[in-house]
């Protein structure tokens, strides 16, 4: 009699080995529309199971050995630096003023330059209005 029992319960627990496939078609549906829920009708609806017990179903799967496609796509690597916007700013200007330095004497050269001609222009049109007077 103890012989029959034992080969029952090894024949139930060798039957019911994995207890994750019977979840995962129970779930099916419910975990195809999204990992946290989805929109309906305009409405956020959360998933009828819950994270922990989606997380602990995922972790059966996995540990199984089977695979697992209700996990999100993943997205690229941000490639936004680190610190402070202030900080790149700043070195941005100082790299800017010392190329400004560089070439102040060329610019104040022709801003006397342009000066003298429009005090020239002003010369000859003073002139040319006393002949005409």
């Amino acid at each position: 009699m103890a012989g029959k029992a034992v080969k029952f319960v090894a024949k139930a627990v060798g039957e019911y080995q994995y207890p994750w496939r019977e979840k995962l078609a129970k779930h099916k549906d419910e975990l195809a529309k999204g990992v946290w829920g989805y929109w309906e009708l305009g409405a956020w609806k959360p998933l009828a199971i819950s994270a922990r017990r989606r997380a602990r179903l995922r972790k059966e799967v996995l540990l199984a050995g089977a695979d697992w496609p209700y996990d999100p796509e993943r997205k690229e690597m941000k490639t936004k630096r680190k610190g402070h916007k202030v900080d790149r700013l700043a070195a941005e200007k100082r790299e800017r003023t010392a190329e400004l330095m560089e070439a102040m004497p060329q610019m104040l050269a022709d801003y006397r330059k342009r000066r003298w001609e429009r005090k020239m222009k002003a010369e000859d049109d003073a002139a040319k209005k006393a002949l005409q007077e």
